[in-house]
């Protein structure tokens, strides 16, 4: 039953770094990541706004973690699909970037996903997982897996991705 004055008012504060994003020329993408990891330079807001955070890089494989919040949640009280699908796509571009050398960028066309199971707060944290199963020089195609603690799969995505050679000005 509804609360007599209305739902009861939560909130959330987001805070994050203003500075430019993009990575720096002269950093291969495995120096950018591991520059995250270590807190030399901030994560992209976006990891901010869902709660994101840089789990582990390993060669061809980088893991993100979050844990599962209310304000995550849609209407059904499941956390949405969109923040699952983002967190796919954010592990999956992290490794692809950590195998690329310095210049070399990327654009996902495609993705594709998979939802096994709801998320719930009581789901508790939730690795994302993404390996690379094919690069070539100017396509690749990733896949990422969200996992609970219990190696329960969540989602599951498959993407390609495009790679060119930045041209920085």
């Amino acid at each position: 039953m509804p609360e007599k004055d209305g739902p009861k008012q939560k909130s959330q504060t987001i805070t994050w770094s203003y500075q430019v994003i993009e990575q720096n020329p002269a950093e291969s993408g495995l120096e950018y990541l591991l520059a995250i990891k270590d807190g030399r330079i901030p994560p992209p807001p976006v990891w901010n706004l869902i709660g994101c955070r840089l789990a582990e890089i390993r060669d061809g494989c980088v893991t993100l973690e979050v844990t599962p919040a209310e304000y995550h949640y849609n209407r059904f009280g499941v956390v949405q699909g969109g923040i699952l699908c983002t967190i796919l796509d954010a592990s999956m571009a992290c490794t692809l970037s950590s195998s690329l050398p310095r210049g070399t960028g990327f654009s996902s066309p495609e993705i594709k996903v998979n939802y096994f199971r709801p998320v719930t707060i009581e789901t508790g944290i939730l690795s994302c997982e993404s390996t690379i199963i094919h690069k070539g020089s100017r396509i690749a195609v990733l896949e990422g897996k969200i996992l609970d603690t219990e190696d329960r799969l969540y989602a599951q995505s498959m993407a390609t991705f495009m790679i060119f050679v930045h041209s920085y000005r």
